[in-house]
């Protein structure tokens, strides 16, 4: 190749890299010469990811626990990555033919944790290694990934962030369609019209491994004490409006925060049908959390699933309402209702509290004193779940010496939203609350109360309720407001999710139950294990945590 002139501007430093390998670097110059197949030229400045990786580093920070103690010396190590390129533009070759790509092994892929490198802990520029599935940084000239594949003879890599793949030591970018389902897998994509034929779907995936999964029912992996966090998510994934606002990611483009992107990844992941293996681990989405809620729910740490969803949701909507729609969101647009509270409190406990220096309450609609000394509050309170005072169960045994395990009708408690039943509270003031429903949500969330703390431990109810599984209608057992003159009553509901919790309160494990819509077919789930089962089954069980769906 005497004096011909190279096809491709390079620089000094290229021409020293293969001046180092020159068996390697001849061997790659000659099928050039002969008019392999070539794509032109990427130009972009070196490690162009890495600079705009940089101006997002302090948002993805806030997302990753990774940096230790030892994060000074990272600090450093990031920077000796970065000065290690040269600041030239430089020409990026594009090649379709790499001899690497048989190399790739799909098996050990895994984009479903922390994109963090995994010698420097940092999440800037990071490379997944395609032969072997770890993760590290940079690819210019004693970067991590340069060096990995030097010493593995691994070659193939791809950025996590732009989804470009890349042959290294060599440098060139690999444009090759077989890689395109890896980039499926790292970042799940869905058109509109997949979105709305999604409930349409009844054809199975296969996994790599063999086995089949159904999109939308896969198991998520319990790392430590989550199945609180995996029963909720389950849950959710059914609720149709939430779930297809999710899956595309434009919608929520102008939220900032990693709570809500990492909720939107988790949900395109659950119903990708292109995925290599039939279940899904909500670590990302799990950091997320513990950052969000200040640790209050963290890995390791068992948690209450209605805790959990009522935080979930207050959080999720703070953070997408936009100031344009006045305090709207895809939250309260499926789970926000309506409720009259009559509050009524004696004369006596209203100057107690003034004393303590509160207020009554400042949205209250209306204050009315009666003669006896008892004051009646009315006012309007938005909701996101309405939750039921369970019968106390028996506290003596019966003639055969065993604990008769109580049954009450769901409409039975459901009387508490009545308007007329009075219910006695202690907390903040002792005061008879009454409630009435005035606007029913799409999609109604029901918690029974079946644990109450005392004194000295948690007791956990074993009442057993039945409910219909389909055609609950609410308007047999609570009075609802008038519709308006076009609008006709929607008050019937069917069940899509029912949330089990199994063993002694304080332990014990949550499981859940869901509906599959394509085929009206119910699932139990629990962490990694999906089963179907029968309606039936899911009526006796004992519920904690239900989601209803309003009949259009």
């Amino acid at each position: 190749m005497g004096g011909d002139e190279q096809p491709f501007p390079t620089r000094k430093r290229d021409r020293e890299e293969e001046d180092e390998l020159a068996d390697g670097g001849a061997a790659e110059k000659r099928p050039r010469a002969e008019g392999a197949s070539l794509l032109g030229l990427a130009s972009y400045e070196d490690d162009e990811e890495e600079e705009a990786a940089r101006g997002q580093a302090n948002g993805h920070r806030a997302e990753g626990e990774g940096k230790g103690e030892e994060g000074e010396d990272e600090d450093d190590e990031e920077d000796d990555v970065r000065r290690a390129p040269e600041r030239r533009p430089r020409q990026v070759e594009l090649r379709r033919d790499c001899p690497y790509l048989d190399t790739v092994n799909r098996q050990v892929l895994d984009f479903d944790f922390e994109k963090f490198c995994s010698i420097s802990l940092s999440n800037l520029n990071v490379y997944a290694c395609l032969v072997c599935g770890k993760y590290f940084q940079g690819r210019g000239l004693k970067s991590h990934a340069y060096t990995h594949s030097l010493e593995a003879g691994h070659h193939v890599f791809v950025n996590l962030q732009t989804e470009r793949a890349y042959c290294l030591p060599d440098g060139y970018e690999i444009n090759d369609p077989s890689l395109e389902d890896i980039r499926h897998v790292l970042n799940p994509r869905f058109t509109k019209e997949q979105v709305l034929n999604l409930d349409k779907n009844k054809q199975w995936s296969r996994a790599l491994d063999g086995s089949n999964y159904l999109p939308g029912m896969v198991g998520l992996n319990n790392i430590k004490e989550t199945d609180f966090v995996n029963v909720t998510i389950q849950s959710l994934m059914r609720v149709t409006p939430l779930r297809n606002f999710f899956l595309i990611p434009e919608n929520y483009q102008h939220s900032k925060s990693p709570l809500v992107h990492r909720f939107g990844e988790l949900t395109r992941k659950i119903w990708h049908a292109r995925n290599f293996k039939g279940q899904v681990s909500p670590h990302e989405f799990l950091q997320a959390v513990m950052k969000a809620s200040n640790k209050r729910f963290q890995i390791g740490v068992q948690s209450d699933p209605v805790e959990f969803m009522s935080w979930l949701l207050n959080t999720l909507h703070a953070k997408l309402k936009s100031s344009k729609k006045k305090n709207r969101s895809i939250i309260h647009d499926c789970f926000q209702g309506e409720l009259e509270v009559v509050k009524e409190v004696h004369r006596k406990h209203i100057m107690e509290k003034r004393e303590d220096g509160d207020e009554l309450n400042g949205d209250a609609g209306s204050v009315v004193g009666t003669a006896d000394g008892t004051v009646t509050e009315t006012s309007k309170v938005p909701f996101l779940m309405l939750g039921l005072d369970l019968p106390p169960p028996p506290l003596f045994k019966d003639a055969m010496e065993k604990n008769i395990i109580p049954q009450v009708p769901l409409f039975n408690i459901l009387k508490k939203f009545d308007g007329e039943t009075v219910t006695e509270v202690v907390r903040p003031s002792i005061a008879r609350m009454r409630y009435r429903v005035t606007r029913l949500p799409k999609y109604l969330i029901l918690h029974m109360r079946r644990f109450t703390k005392n004194n000295f431990f948690v007791e956990k109810n074993p009442t057993l309720v039945n409910f219909p599984v389909k055609n609950l209608e609410l308007k047999d057992y609570i009075p609802l407001p008038k519709p308006k003159e076009n609008d006709k009553l929607r008050s019937k509901y069917d069940l899509i999710a029912n949330i089990v919790h199994d063993g002694k309160p304080g332990e014990g494990c949550y499981r859940v139950f869901v509906q599959r819509k394509s085929e009206e077919a119910w699932y139990e789930m629990q962490d990694l294990h999906v089963t179907e089962t029968l309606p039936q089954m899911v009526a006796l069980s004992e519920a904690y945590m239900q989601i209803y769906e309003q009949h259009e």
